[in-house]
C-alpha cells in the first residue's frame, strides 16, 4: 500500500484500487461505520451527537461538530478527516489559523502507538481511527463509489466497442466481470458474518437492501440499533424507527412503495411472520441448484424451477412480505452471497440466472440490443447485468490510468 497526498493506491484481490480522502469524508458524513463503537486511539468513547457540515472549501472538513469524549461534555467545534494520522503535520495544520478550532482528527488508517495530534497551541487534539469500524473492506467501499458515479452515465458510448463481438462472446466477458463481483460480495458477506454472527448479519443485509441507493446509511444505523431479536422480542415500532433516523433518510424523488418509512413497516411485518427467519434461509439454502452459469437462463430456471423456488423462498424466509423486484433484490445482493459464505457452497450459478431485480433500465435495454439477452433462451438476468456494470467499472478503472 502506497499513501501519496490525499489518496491512498493499495493491492485489492482482484487488482490495484484507490481510496481517496474525500471517500473517508463521505464515510464520515453519512456514518457509514460502527458509530456506537468509536473510540479515540487512547480508548476514550467518542460520541456523536452532530458529525458537522461538510465545508467544501478552504479550512477543517466539517465545520460545527458536536462530539463528547469520554466522561467529559459536550464540545462544538470542527473535525479533521486524514487518511493517515501524520498528514495533520505534513500539510502543517497547527501553524493554520484555520484549524484552531479542531476538536477531533479522523483518520482511516490507526497511527503508531503513541501518537499525539498538537493543536496550534501545542495542546492535544484527540485522534480516532475509522479502519477498525468500517462495515466492509477498503476495496468494497471504493466500488460502491464508483458504481455510484456510473448510475446516471449514458451507456451509448461505452458499448460502441462492443460492436462486431457476437452474443456468446460479450456473455463469456459479461461472465468472467460478473464472477469477480460474486466473489467481492461472498467476501464482504463473510466479513459481515464474522462481524455480527449469522442471525445479525441476515438482519443487516436484509435492512440495509430495503434502504435502497439513498438510505442504505440510515438503514444500517437503524439495525445495529434495534437487532432482530429485539424486532422479535418486542416488536420495534416501524415509526418510532423511522423517527430516529428522521434528519437523515432521504425521500426526494423516492416511489411511495420504496419509502423508507414504508420499507420499515414492511420489515416489521416480515419479522411478525418470520421470526426466524435467518434459520429459514439455511433451510432453503439445503436444497442444491443443479446445472452451471455457463448454460442458457432458460435451461437453468427450468432444470432448478426457479420461478416455483422463488415464491417459495419469499414465502418461506419473508412470510411473502417482499415480493417482485425488491425480492430479487435482497436474494442476490444480500441471500445469496450470504449462504454461499455460510455454507461453503459456489452459488455463482444461480445468482447469475436469477431474475434481474431493481437495476437501471438502461443496462437492460443496452443488453437486449447487444445480443445478450433476447428470445427463449436468454431473458433477462441478474448475472449479465452485474457483468454489465463491472465490466464498465474496470474501464474507468482503465481510462484512469491511462490519464493519470
Amino acid at each position: 500500500m502506497s499513501v501519496t497526498g490525499d489518496v491512498a493506491e493499495m493491492q485489492g484481490l482482484y487488482g490495484a484500487f484507490s481510496f481517496p480522502e474525500k471517500l473517508l469524508q463521505r464515510i464520515w458524513a453519512t456514518g457509514e461505520f460502527v458509530r456506537d463503537q468509536l473510540t479515540t486511539i487512547d480508548g476514550q468513547r467518542v460520541t456523536i451527537g452532530q458529525a458537522g457540515k461538510w465545508n467544501l472549501l478552504g479550512g477543517p472538513d466539517f465545520k460545527g461538530a458536536r462530539v463528547t469524549i469520554g466522561e467529559g461534555s459536550e464540545r462544538t467545534g470542527d473535525v479533521e478527516l486524514h487518511l493517515r494520522a501524520e498528514d495533520w503535520a505534513n500539510h502543517r495544520h497547527a501553524a493554520d489559523p484555520a484549524y484552531r478550532n479542531v476538536i477531533l482528527h479522523v483518520v482511516l488508517f490507526p497511527p503508531a502507538a503513541g501518537h499525539v495530534t498538537r493543536g496550534a497551541g501545542g495542546e492535544a487534539i484527540p485522534v480516532a481511527a475509522l479502519l477498525p469500524l468500517l462495515h466492509r473492506d477498503l476495496e468494497s467501499y471504493a466500488d460502491d463509489a464508483a458504481v455510484e458515479s456510473l448510475v446516471d452515465q449514458p451507456l451509448d458510448e461505452a458499448l460502441r466497442e462492443w460492436v462486431g463481438r457476437s452474443a456468446e462472446e460479450l456473455t463469456a466477458m459479461l461472465r468472467e466481470h460478473a464472477k469477480t463481483r460474486w466473489q467481492r460480495k461472498v467476501r464482504d458477506a463473510n466479513r459481515r458474518i464474522e462481524r455480527l454472527g449469522w442471525s445479525e448479519a441476515c438482519h443487516h443485509a436484509a435492512l440495509e437492501i430495503l434502504g435502497y441507493r439513498f438510505n442504505r446509511v440510515p438503514m444500517l444505523r437503524t439495525a445495529a440499533r434495534w437487532r432482530l431479536a429485539e424486532w422479535v422480542r418486542r416488536g420495534v415500532d416501524p415509526d418510532v424507527a423511522w423517527a430516529a433516523e428522521r434528519e437523515s433518510w432521504s425521500v426526494q424523488g423516492v416511489r411511495p412503495a420504496n419509502h423508507p418509512r414504508v420499507r420499515l413497516r414492511q420489515y416489521a411485518t416480515w419479522v411478525r411472520a418470520r421470526p426466524d427467519w435467518p434459520e429459514a434461509l439455511i433451510s432453503a439454502a439445503g436444497r442444491v441448484f443443479e446445472g452451471a452459469g455457463v448454460e442458457a437462463t432458460r435451461t437453468f430456471r427450468h432444470k432448478n424451477d426457479l420461478t416455483a423456488r422463488r415464491r417459495a423462498w419469499s414465502d418461506l424466509v419473508a412470510g411473502e412480505a417482499v415480493g417482485g423486484t425488491r425480492w430479487d433484490n435482497l436474494v442476490c445482493d444480500g441471500f445469496l452471497p450470504l449462504m454461499a459464505a455460510r455454507t461453503g457452497e459456489d452459488l455463482f450459478a444461480p445468482w447469475w440466472h436469477w431474475f434481474s431485480g431493481d437495476l437501471p433500465e438502461g443496462q437492460e435495454r443496452a443488453l437486449r440490443r447487444a445480443g445478450v439477452f433476447g428470445g427463449r433462451e436468454n431473458p433477462a438476468a441478474h448475472g449479465p447485468l452485474q457483468g454489465l456494470l463491472g465490466w464498465r467499472l474496470a474501464r474507468e478503472a482503465t481510462s484512469a490510468g491511462r490519464g493519470a
